[in-house]
């Protein structure tokens, strides 16, 4: 397969140190399973949490690149138990790339732990393709790499797929199956639909949930997105 179909390669007894040009990324990220327009909300539910992932107006310079920031926040009820900005860009062919995390676990408004946290270029970690240009059955490749700590890596299971979640019916979908060597008994399928991106992350091994999409807010002012210290909502 192309690289440039299948970019985060993975390549069995080859380390993975992906060929990085920051002239061929864009802070505009239209690939049509992962849309990230500034301005947009998603609202996934689900096993008694609720995620809210907010792509903001912000940027952060990644291994010379700039990124969109986007800022995932998890809640029991009111209660925000999760706070993390992640770092996008899209290279000229159409892949989205996953450059890092500033993450946290939140206890009474507080960081409890940054585990699992990782920048592209520091200490070794490289970065990984979220979703595809051109999705082909079988591709296999890193989503993001910092040994011990951020290995995720996906597989495309199925492309042209119908796919309910919810009282909504997609069509053309594509489904992954998502993984990790650190949590290797523990497998996800997640489903991305065209024009929206994704829809539903099912635990399929080593667990049972799922979180659907519920909601998309578009054109959300600057001034309503979440802003301050990460775990203070």
């Amino acid at each position: 397969m192309a690289a440039t179909h299948n970019p985060a390669k993975v390549v069995e007894g080859k380390t993975y140190r992906p060929e990085i040009d920051p002239a061929g990324f864009t802070t505009e990220i239209s690939n049509d399973y992962m849309p990230l327009v500034p301005g947009t909300v998603f609202i996934f539910e689900g096993d008694g949490e609720r995620v809210e992932t907010a792509v903001t107006d912000k940027t952060k310079t990644v291994m010379g690149i700039d990124t969109v920031v986007v800022r995932d926040r998890a809640f029991e009820g009111d209660t925000l138990i999760e706070d993390t900005l992640d770092w996008f860009a899209q290279d000229a062919a159409g892949n989205v790339w996953y450059f890092g995390e500033d993450t946290a676990e939140c206890e009474n408004g507080k960081i409890a732990s940054r585990h699992g946290a990782w920048e592209a270029g520091v200490d070794g970690a490289q970065p990984g393709v979220v979703m595809l240009a051109q999705p082909q059955v079988g591709a296999f490749y890193r989503q993001e790499f910092l040994r011990g700590e951020a290995e995720d890596v996906a597989r495309v299971l199925d492309v042209g797929a119908t796919v309910k979640s919810g009282s909504s019916t997609y069509r053309d979908a594509i489904v992954t199956e998502d993984f990790t060597a650190l949590e290797p008994k523990v497998v996800e399928h997640k489903t991305y639909a065209p024009g929206v991106g994704l829809i539903q992350a099912k635990t399929v091994k080593g667990g049972k949930g799922v979180e659907r999409l519920s909601d998309v807010r578009t054109g959300v002012s600057a001034a309503a997105m979440p802003a301050g210290k990460l775990c203070q909502s």
